[in-house]
């Protein structure tokens, strides 16, 4: 990463971002939920830079997007994709590669249906047309505890669905000591709260088949939050890769970055 120029900032219309890579080929992802609505911290980075590298490598300039900040209440998922369509719009003119990634997936989908002249290629990624009810439940209880001030419940109980085994006790563990900061240290929980309860509400299983571009569904098969399997199957032509015994962690496979360029090339 550190040969690599970074930028971090904002969209003409308030999008946070971070930018890797040089390449006249675009790739936008999504992000997935965020609390903060800021470009990624240092730390942030860390957990999605090799990511952003590898794609990088593969000959792409990579943006990693949030959400604007000071979401109203009852935003829905169709007006946060309409951000997104403004923001590709005004910076590049023309369709890019589209990456939703968790939270960002329910997002991608309403845009690959909306505005679907703005999407080459769509990658659908740990992500599904609605969270199932394990996924619905923990993210409410989340949303909870944040509003109570209790960030470190709240990290250490996301990374429980996350990882499993002893990976999930130490991170569970590490969730907790970094409490607020493995949220990226927002003032308040509103942002994440609004994203939470517009995902809640979120069912796309009847439009999957309106979903006209190229596309890719991976993740794991035994993700935490997504249907993944039923979710490539309600797209027509859709690419499925899913990965044996792996949750709601299948970016972090080294295999990921390389599934997602094949496909993308």
């Amino acid at each position: 990463m550190a040969s690599l120029k970074i930028t971090t900032g904002y969209s003409r219309n308030g999008l946070p971002y971070v930018r890797m890579g040089s390449s006249e080929r675009v790739l936008v992802i999504f992000d997935g939920l965020d609390f903060t609505h800021k470009p990624p911290s240092t730390l942030e980075l860390r957990l999605t830079g090799g990511l952003m590298k590898r794609l990088v490598a593969g000959d792409f300039t990579v943006y990693q997007v949030r959400r604007k900040p000071g979401l109203p209440a009852y935003y829905s998922i169709g007006e946060m994709s309409d951000d997104y369509a403004v923001m590709i719009e005004e910076e590049f003119g023309g369709p890019v590669d589209i990456m939703g990634l968790s939270t960002g997936g329910p997002i991608a989908q309403h845009f690959a249906v909306d505005h679907p002249e703005l999407v080459r290629h769509l990658v659908l990624a740990m992500t599904g047309y609605r969270l199932n009810e394990n996924g619905k439940l923990l993210q409410r209880q989340v949303g909870h505890l944040t509003r109570e001030g209790r960030w470190r419940a709240a990290a250490a109980l996301m990374a429980t669905a996350m990882f499993s085994g002893l990976t999930g006790l130490l991170f569970k563990s590490m969730f907790w000591l970094f409490g607020r900061l493995a949220f990226g240290c927002p003032s308040t929980p509103s942002d994440g709260l609004v994203e939470i309860e517009a995902e809640d509400k979120h069912d796309f299983k009847e439009h999957l088949a309106e979903i006209k571009v190229p596309t890719l569904v991976i993740g794991g098969d035994k993700d935490f939050f997504y249907p993944i399997r039923e979710t490539a199957e309600g797209i027509h032509d859709a690419k499925l890769v899913l990965y044996e015994g792996i949750g709601h962690t299948a970016m972090m496979k080294r295999e990921f970055s390389a599934d997602v360029l094949a496909f993308l090339r």
